[in-house]
């Protein structure tokens, strides 16, 4: 408040005084300058795609693919699980699954099934492109696993004949996952086949 006015802005009231201009009736501030950290508009250009966030939601997964992405988990599970055991005179020892080479290729296709179908489980338009159709790559994928996991359960260390050797219960477990992963997918392949 003040006798004089002070500048723009400054109103004078009935009582004769002037005041400075955030004191006015209905008054509005300025709006704030944008700083130069603030975030760029986004692109209207027609080619850009618009960026979905995840949201996991297990019904953008058929029936089938559900049933291969939960067998494909416990099939990795039970890679680090007893497969075999060998019982001597003072107690006994055991091997994962991992023990046969070859299990890692088991153990990496299982990663990329579970990560392929969590991504399509969580993105609307997936980020990546994908060389064949989905079907035929988990086919392909939950085929060599079967064959692999069938082998390296048939195959026991020491070789066939190999007296003391035994299966674990990691071995069952992933005969069985390795199995069901595969009949989602490898059943219309063969029923189509067969037509």
């Amino acid at each position: 408040m003040s006798d004089v006015s002070n500048g723009p802005g400054w109103w004078q009231a009935s009582d004769g005084k002037w005041y400075p201009p955030e004191q006015q009736p209905n008054y509005e501030a300025p709006a704030a300058p944008q700083s130069s950290s603030a975030v760029p508009p986004q692109s209207s250009s027609p080619t850009a795609k618009p960026m979905s966030g995840f949201a996991f939601d297990m019904k953008r997964w058929s029936q089938a693919q559900r049933i291969t992405a939960i067998a494909s988990l416990v099939l990795l599970i039970s890679l680090f699980l007893p497969w075999f055991t060998y019982k001597f005179t003072y107690g006994s020892v055991s091997v994962d699954g991992l023990w046969h080479g070859w299990m890692y290729l088991v153990l990496l296709l299982c990663l990329a099934i579970v990560v392929d179908l969590v991504a399509k489980a969580g993105f609307k338009v997936m980020p990546y492109k994908l060389p064949l159709p989905e079907e035929q790559l988990l086919l392909i994928a939950t085929g060599i696993n079967a064959v692999l996991t069938v082998l390296a359960f048939l195959l026991k260390p020491g070789g066939i004949g190999f007296s003391g050797i035994g299966w674990g219960f990691g071995s069952f477990v992933g005969l069985i996952a390795a199995i069901v992963a595969a009949f989602p997918t490898a059943a219309p392949a063969i029923k189509a086949r067969r037509m």
